[in-house]
């Protein structure tokens, strides 16, 4: 059985995510509404920028709807999607999905004139891995429970906790297809 992922459509890199969980061995699909979470077993939320996605999730009715997916399967979410799933948000009150125990900053690493790729190593995923990093965030501190996947100048840019992955970097700007592979990994082990 082959595992099914969608991929949050309303912003962001979402035909190279699907791109890029096909060729981990995943069915990809692309989620615009309610009704195209019915019969998944993950979902990524990709980059963009998390206050214009939040908004569109309110207005397609998806905010609730990932509420509930996300109580029993796996989400992973990368740069802006990294930001819905924090329960803190630094100069914002309240989270959106408030899914993971972290406390994150955006655009901690600057505008995206300072965009830059960093050489990475991720905990269970890769010694060395090119993370492509544009007006990206950074954890500030995890609960207890988070896994730290990985550091760059001392500060967090991933994360697991439980059925929750997050990166503050762009897998799918690359080719390496390890951090896909390793969600889709997660996401075979709750199917």
């Amino acid at each position: 059985m082959t595992t099914k992922i969608g991929v949050l459509a309303v912003q962001g890199a979402v035909s190279e995510h699907v791109k890029a969980l096909k060729a981990s061995g995943a069915e990809a699909y692309v989620v615009k509404n309610v009704q195209d979470l019915e019969g998944l077993d993950g979902l990524v939320l990709p980059g963009g920028e998390s206050t214009t996605m939040r908004r569109l999730l309110d207005k397609y009715g998806l905010f609730d709807a990932i509420k509930t997916f996300s109580a029993d399967k796996p989400v992973f979410g990368t740069c802006a999607g990294l930001i819905l799933m924090a329960k803190k948000i630094e100069g914002r009150q309240g989270p959106h999905l408030g899914l993971l125990d972290i406390d994150v900053k955006r655009n901690a690493f600057g505008r995206q004139v300072d965009s830059f790729e960093a050489d990475l190593a991720i905990k269970h995923v890769a010694d060395h891995y090119d993370g492509v990093f544009i007006r990206a965030p950074y954890i500030k501190s995890v609960g207890d429970g988070v896994e730290v996947l990985s550091t760059y100048e001392d500060n967090v840019v991933a994360c697991r906790q439980g059925r929750f992955l997050t990166c503050a970097f762009h897998p799918e700007l690359t080719d390496d297809l390890r951090m896909h592979r390793y969600f889709v990994r997660m996401v075979e082990e709750t199917v």
